[in-house]
């Protein structure tokens, strides 16, 4: 049996079931449904074929090349979904929800399997997802110059029940020049990063805040979403100031372990705005394996260019807490139960 379902059904109703986009491998890693396995009925090369058949010759022969390629590999998609269903049902997808998910439904519900379509494909996923973003939540802002911890300070919010957006995790970025160090993964794409974004506001409650670390648009390569960003810059913000030492020290704990050729490189990323002589001070530093030098000296410009953001912002809701130590648990703690209302006009 085949079924059609809207975009809310069909996230709902395929949790903990094989769900399928079956666009070529290229569609997929540009964006995707988050949890959704890459089937492709034609992969890049399959599909820029039929692509031009359709556009210089017509529909019938494109059909006739998409049977050609897709002929081969029916019985290699059978065998791959039918060890990983669970109650013997599969989700499809494709762009609309076209040609290539109704063959493959047609392919699975020949072999007795239960078969869901997404209605409009990937691209009413997209809708969905712009809906999302659009969402009135309850945004507060955690800011803070560079080695404030305050990605650390938002981990342990959410172990203290808040609802946190971890954009950096997201991005798989830490947003400065030194951002890409350690990091496992390569970033996502601009629209995978909003689609993942998304997908973790969508499980909020509307009428409790949601925590986000200050970024500028741009982490790393990708950029926040425009809608999600202006949201942003009108929302409450709450700074962390922290000493200096403390903040030499978080630095030189977080990227010290990095291969110093990776420092080297994100130190010459940002030459030109260090100066020369920080410049050569911070590589003196960093042969010498001197990494509390090195973050002293980087911090120096990080620092300028964070204050001048702040000066420069238009929103009057902005507030100060200062620490003396980076002990995380408890920053989080205090501010789990600051009285915001006290610190600024906001309605939590």
């Amino acid at each position: 049996m085949i079924h059609q379902l809207e975009i809310r059904e069909f996230l709902e109703q395929s949790q903990g079931h094989l769900a399928l986009d079956v666009r070529s491998e290229g569609e997929y890693d540009h964006g995707r449904i988050p949890g959704v396995v890459n089937l492709p009925l034609f992969n890049n090369h399959e599909r820029e074929i039929v692509g031009t058949a359709y556009k210089q010759k017509s529909r019938r022969e494109a059909t006739l090349l998409g049977l050609d390629f897709a002929s081969k590999k029916m019985s290699d998609f059978v065998r791959f979904i039918q060890p990983r269903l669970r109650d013997n049902k599969v989700f499809v997808h494709c762009w609309r929800g076209g040609m290539r998910s109704e063959s493959m439904a047609w392919l699975f519900n020949l072999f007795e399997h239960e078969v869901f379509i997404l209605q409009g494909g990937y691209k009413s996923f997209r809708n969905h997802v712009l809906e999302v973003l659009d969402k009135p939540f309850n945004y507060l802002v955690l800011g803070g110059r560079t080695g404030s911890g305050k990605t650390a300070i938002l981990q342990q919010l959410k172990s203290l029940g808040e609802q946190v957006i971890d954009l950096e995790g997201l991005a798989h970025h830490k947003g400065s020049a030194f951002g890409g160090l350690g990091q496992l993964h390569p970033q996502p794409s601009n629209e995978q990063f909003e689609n993942l974004l998304a997908t973790q506001l969508k499980k909020f409650d509307l009428e409790r805040r949601v925590w986000v670390e200050d970024e500028s648009r741009s982490v790393g390569k990708v950029l926040l979403p425009e809608l999600f960003w202006k949201k942003l810059l009108v929302a409450p913000s709450i700074i962390i100031n922290l000493p200096l030492e403390v903040r030499v020290q978080r630095l030189k704990a977080d990227y010290g372990e990095n291969e110093v050729d990776g420092l080297r490189n994100s130190i010459n990323n940002i030459k030109k705005r260090l100066g020369p002589d920080c410049f050569e001070k911070a590589l003196c530093a960093l042969e010498q394996k001197d990494f509390a030098g090195v973050a002293q000296l980087v911090l120096g410009y990080y620092d300028k260019l964070y204050d001048k953001g702040i000066a420069n912002k238009l929103n009057p809701n902005i507030c100060q807490m200062n620490f003396a130590t980076d002990r995380i648990d408890h920053i989080a703690k205090q501010l789990q139960e600051a009285d915001l209302a006290a610190l600024f006009a906001f309605k939590g």
